[in-house]
């Protein structure tokens, strides 16, 4: 060991090989790397993350932030050892907030506190977070890998991060502009997404084997389960700067009936149709197996829609050419009404 390694035996034998971390860090640049986007300033393996947004167009900047995790999905990475998505999940929870604002993500830090660091692993959860920041079209300007020894076993960790994104003032969607006579273009979800895993581990784990498909599906069952959250924010913002958008709701923990609402002002209602929701196989697979009422399904999962979108049902059809043209598959599902609660599911 030279002069220069930082080393400690003491703190070793407590459980934290700091030296681990590094290799960690190493193993993490190539996948940061590829996230790199204007504004952003190498950084890695300081202390703060570096970027410099470019706001010479806008007339008043401000800026959008996010956080979340990964919640108890990550259960089901642990009994499948699969670590190459879930930091795509992280990415999507925290930029998938910001667009509702009309926001570009412009970079994200992430944090990952483990049992004990297993640098491959580690990196292979900071690839998906690469990943995920890729298809934000976001920088991984930083982060942080906490080891902690007793508090979590030695095979468990937990992920979360922040991202912070850009919108001059008068761009921000208002959902003040929403009137009567508007329409709700959904946008499919590739699956679960990230909510309702704490029902889903008590309806299959133990149950029904994880590595064999189930039903009508093709996949495995952790598989399927695992598919990683979608992330909408290039779609989302080609809308924004072609049409006037009036309110968007990303669907997470609470389903249609919490976040829908959120997106829709005092005095009018999301009118929904149920039988105009395309819905995936996984959640039919969900509900028959856990007896889950269908009540219950809309108030816990995005039932195969990740995103809402409400706009003036003359720009209806533009909207829907315009998602369409960045590959997704939008459709109408509901209207705004006048009413004194704030959805309406029939």
């Amino acid at each position: 060991m030279n002069e220069n390694e930082s080393y400690s035996r003491a703190y070793a034998d407590a459980g934290v090989d700091i030296t681990v971390g590094y290799r960690a860090v190493e193993l993490m640049k190539r996948h940061v790397l590829k996230t790199k986007r204007a504004g952003a300033i190498d950084s890695i393996g300081g202390f703060g993350g570096l970027f410099k947004p470019e706001v010479s167009s806008m007339k008043e900047p401000i800026l959008v932030s996010g956080t979340d995790g990964v919640g108890t999905k990550l259960k089901l990475a642990f009994l499948t050892d699969k670590h190459d998505t879930v930091g795509i999940d992280c990415v999507a929870m925290c930029v998938n907030d910001i667009i509702c604002s009309g926001a570009e993500p412009l970079f994200f830090l992430d944090y990952i506190a483990c049992g004990k660091n297993i640098p491959e692993k580690i990196a292979s959860i900071v690839g998906g977070v690469a990943d995920g920041c890729v298809m934000a079209g976001c920088a991984l300007i930083g982060g942080e890998t906490a080891e902690h020894p007793g508090l979590m076993p030695d095979d468990e960790y937990d992920i979360a991060g922040f991202s912070v994104g850009i919108v001059d003032r008068e761009k921000i969607v208002d959902t003040n502009s929403t009137k009567e006579g508007d329409v709700i273009i959904a946008l499919p979800s590739s699956g679960v997404h990230s909510n309702g895993f704490s029902l889903i581990r008590k309806i299959f784990v133990g149950n029904y084997d994880l590595d064999k498909p189930l039903g009508k599906s093709e996949l495995p069952l952790g598989e399927l389960l695992l598919t990683p959250t979608k992330i909408y924010v290039k779609p989302i913002l080609a809308l924004t700067r072609r049409i006037k958008v009036h309110g968007i709701a990303h669907i997470t923990g609470g389903g249609f009936y919490e976040n829908i609402p959120r997106a829709v002002p005092d005095g009018l209602c999301a009118v929904i149709k149920k039988s105009d929701v395309k819905t995936p196989y996984v959640f039919e697979l969900i509900a028959e197996c856990g007896s889950v009422s269908e009540h219950d399904m809309f108030n816990t999962y995005n039932m195969g829609v990740g995103m809402c979108v409400t706009v003036d049902k003359n720009d209806a059809d533009e909207a829907i050419a315009v998602l369409s043209e960045c590959g997704e598959e939008p459709y109408i599902i509901g209207k705004i009404e006048s009413a004194s609660t704030k959805i309406k599911l029939i």
